[in-house]
């Protein structure tokens, strides 16, 4: 069975930081790609950042772009999210996934399997 547990959130004030974590089981790591969404009250869910398989490619949404990093350690089952200059309209619930599609998609519903999600507050 597979899991997927995201850790790492939290409240932060405007400008701070966080590092997310995705621990993964009951799943070959390295044969999925992995992307990290969010979900805001009374909005969709967003997509925010994806990992290749091996970790050499990545793809980010502009609103986080230049702010988050996205990565990957896959001897460890592991997926990171380093949240830098964190501001208010981050706030929001925070997913993994994972896909067995080799593109590492941004469309959430190219995605098999999701963790229960980690809340992120950032208070202005």
């Amino acid at each position: 069975q597979v899991h997927l547990v995201e850790s790492g959130g939290g409240l932060v004030q405007a400008g701070g930081s966080l590092r997310l974590s995705c621990a993964a089981s009951g799943l070959t790591f390295g044969s999925y790609a992995m992307g990290w969404f969010r979900q805001a009250p009374g909005k969709e869910r967003e997509f925010v950042a994806t990992i290749s398989r091996g970790g050499w490619s990545t793809r980010y949404a502009d609103p986080v772009n230049g702010r988050f990093t996205i990565s990957r350690d896959n001897a460890k089952n592991t997926m990171y999210l380093q949240m830098n200059s964190l501001k208010p309209e981050d706030t929001a619930v925070y997913f993994c996934a994972a896909t067995l599609q080799p593109s590492y998609p941004s469309d959430s519903r190219g995605y098999n399997y999701w963790g229960q999600g980690t809340q992120v507050t950032v208070s202005s």
